[in-house]
């Protein structure tokens, strides 16, 4: 590795789960040759990943910081952004698998554009840079007139390739300018930070991602996918007690609707508006299709498990509401923002 002065900060944070720490973690020190800083920030993970964590810490010599309570994204990533010197940091989530010369290749994107915000071409599946999950996107507000005369402000979000196989749209990946990235994996300026402030911690499970970008953009900052630099993110299903506690909080019914009304207030949105309508119909539906719905089909796979699963949804909605109340009680002192 070279002794040149590191340019970024690596920020990892947890998504939704805990049991992907060590893939995670060895990835990024195996396929990243060039030299960086690295923050790990480890939310309630369980013992044994805490135990691994403080050893990888001081055996490779990256700081880690460490609350024993769950926590929001965006608080997670606030908690490192204070302790970054370098010049960019890179935001990555605890579930994703870098390739060789990823790094090397976002850098250069930033520097041959002066983006303020690059993001790799982003697969999804246990199968590595296989099928995109994004290659850059739109997003932005736009306004339009209605029939009693007043102003609807509404978000337009577009993903680019989504779910098509890497394979068949290979000659379209092109490094571009677009309007937003995900957390997934989100090379950084620093100096941004200075302009903007720390990320919304009230955006607790949702938009956030869009929200950040938006905000780059009306700074007159500018956003790139560079699909040179491949990530994947590799969703599982939650393997032990405290990644499904975790899921069951982090995709919760109150923080997703308090996310999603912070949003819609914070941008002066309709609320009517079909972006949200179908957000609010899909509630919960990470938790209903990780958990109930298999469940249920294993149980009974008779056509009219339809309405066994109507049913167990709206027991399994009152228990996270219960789950979510705890969590809240239990941490308002020390967390606020959760709350």
């Amino acid at each position: 590795m070279s002794t040149t002065q590191p340019r970024v900060t690596i920020v990892i944070t947890p998504r939704e789960r805990f049991s992907f720490t060590q893939q995670n973690l060895e990835s990024i020190y195996q396929d990243t040759l060039i030299p960086f800083e690295l923050i790990y920030v480890d939310g309630g993970s369980p013992e044994s990943v805490k135990t691994y964590l403080q050893e990888q810490s001081q055996a490779r010599g990256f700081q880690l910081i460490r609350t024993e309570q769950y926590l929001a994204p965006n608080q997670a990533r606030n908690l490192a952004i204070p302790h970054v010197s370098t010049e960019f940091m890179l935001f990555v989530d605890n579930d994703v698998l870098v390739s060789p010369n990823w790094l090397e290749r976002l850098l250069k994107c930033a520097d041959e554009t002066a983006a303020t915000v690059v993001c790799p071409l982003t697969c999804i599946g246990k199968k590595v840079n296989e099928i995109i999950h994004l290659a850059g996107g739109e997003a932005h507000i736009y306004e339009e007139a209605q029939e009693d005369g007043s102003i609807a402000r509404k978000v337009h979000e577009k993903h680019y390739f989504v779910n098509r196989p890497v394979a068949e749209v290979k000659d379209q990946l092109h490094r571009k300018q677009c309007e937003f990235a995900e957390f997934h994996c989100m090379l950084v300026k620093t100096e941004i930070f200075q302009i903007l402030g720390l990320l919304d911690e009230k955006l607790l499970s949702t938009r956030e991602h869009i929200d950040f970008c938006m905000s780059v953009t009306n700074a007159g900052g500018t956003i790139y996918c560079e699909p040179d630099s491949v990530v994947t993110y590799v969703p599982e299903l939650p393997l032990n007690w405290a990644d499904i506690s975790f899921f069951l909080l982090r995709w919760s019914d109150a923080w997703e609707l308090s996310s999603l009304e912070h949003f819609q207030q914070k941008w002066n949105l309709t609320k009517k508006d079909k972006y949200f309508k179908k957000r609010y119909k899909r509630l919960g539906h990470r938790r209903h299709n990780a958990f109930l719905r298999p469940l249920v089909r294993r149980i009974n796979p008779l056509p009219e498990n339809v309405w066994i699963e109507q049913q167990a949804i709206n027991v399994e909605r009152w228990v996270n509401h219960r789950i979510t109340d705890r969590y809240i009680k239990k941490y308002s002192q020390t967390s606020q923002s959760l709350v």
